[in-house]
């Protein structure tokens, strides 16, 4: 719950700030001369890029929170096996242990969304965050292909 509070707010910063950059391109925009022309249409690109990216990373976090809430439903959430440091952070070889069952998992059932997403977990755990990212981009597309 945390973790969503502080993407909210985050996110809430952002627009902020996005509306702020952009009012300063249009005032740029405004003035009408070739220069600040083409600084205003600059500025008001990066707002722009920065509205889709934040639009597609909540799109996936949405998706993949519907994905977990199912799959915790059925009783298929990943278990948390992993052995951990003294300090507290995730072993090493106990989280490659895990990432090697999750693959042959996979790899056994590719068409299976749930299998993609424990992947991504593993991923997740053994600290690969892109590959996270494009198994889980993986199991919503599957699920969303089910139906």
């Amino acid at each position: 719950m945390r973790s969503k509070i502080t993407y909210i707010v985050l996110s809430a910063v952002l627009v902020v700030y996005f509306f702020l950059a952009g009012t300063r391109g249009w005032y740029l925009l405004r003035e009408g001369t070739p220069l600040t022309v083409a600084f205003g249409v600059a500025v008001l690109v990066l707002p722009a890029i920065g509205l889709w990216f934040l639009w597609h990373t909540t799109a996936f976090a949405r998706a993949a929170s519907a994905l977990a809430r199912e799959l915790d439903a059925e009783g298929g959430l990943p278990v948390d096996e992993l052995e951990r440091t003294p300090s507290g952070r995730i072993d090493r070889d106990s989280a490659d242990a895990v990432f090697r069952r999750r693959k042959a998992e996979t790899e056994a059932a590719p068409e299976d969304w749930r299998s993609w997403f424990r992947l991504a977990v593993a991923y997740h755990d053994a600290r690969d965050t892109p590959r996270a990212r494009k198994a889980m981009q993986q199991a919503i597309r599957l699920r969303r292909a089910a139906g």
